[in-house]
């Protein structure tokens, strides 16, 4: 029988399950800038109202987030300043992406509040998935496990400084 080791994915589970995490009762997205550690945060890029970071739960390999660091839900009452260089950061990453994986199209979202399916519905951010022609496979379809063929390291050492 195969196996699929997944280990990272144990914080998640005890989130899930309500224990702690390590990050307390602060944001997540708060906390790992202000750690100063980007490589060992996966954040790839700081920008003036904005960084980049990988998703450490991805649904495809190169799966990162565009997060402002005003902790906010609000995207209608977000800065201008701010919205602007989110879209901008986004359009980078999606040509970033298109040159290192050659993916077969994106997905881009944010799921604003809990309802919409927001893991971390306090601080809203926007995700940037490359897609490839069935990447959806019987794992994901019928056994609900995504295969990611990266690890986050590997991801994280091809995309870094590229922005």
């Amino acid at each position: 029988m195969d196996r699929l080791y997944t280990p990272w994915r144990f914080d998640y589970i005890k989130g899930a399950s309500g224990e702690k995490t390590g990050f307390g009762d602060s944001c997540v997205f708060c906390a790992l800038p202000a750690r100063g550690e980007d490589e060992g945060s996966f954040i790839l890029h700081r920008a003036r109202f904005n960084f980049v970071i990988l998703n450490i739960y991805p649904y495809t390999s190169g799966h990162l987030m565009v997060v402002p660091f005003e902790h906010t839900a609000d995207l209608p009452g977000l800065a201008r300043e701010t919205a602007d260089e989110l879209l901008d950061l986004s359009r980078r990453a999606v040509a970033l992406l298109g040159e290192t994986y050659r993916p077969h199209g994106f997905n881009l979202g944010m799921n604003l509040g809990q309802a919409a399916g927001a893991g971390v519905s306090d601080h809203l951010h926007l995700h940037v998935l490359p897609r490839w022609a069935g990447d959806a496979n019987f794992m994901t379809t019928v056994g609900e496990t995504r295969v990611i063929p990266e690890d986050l390291r590997t991801t994280y050492d091809k995309l870094r400084g590229r922005f």
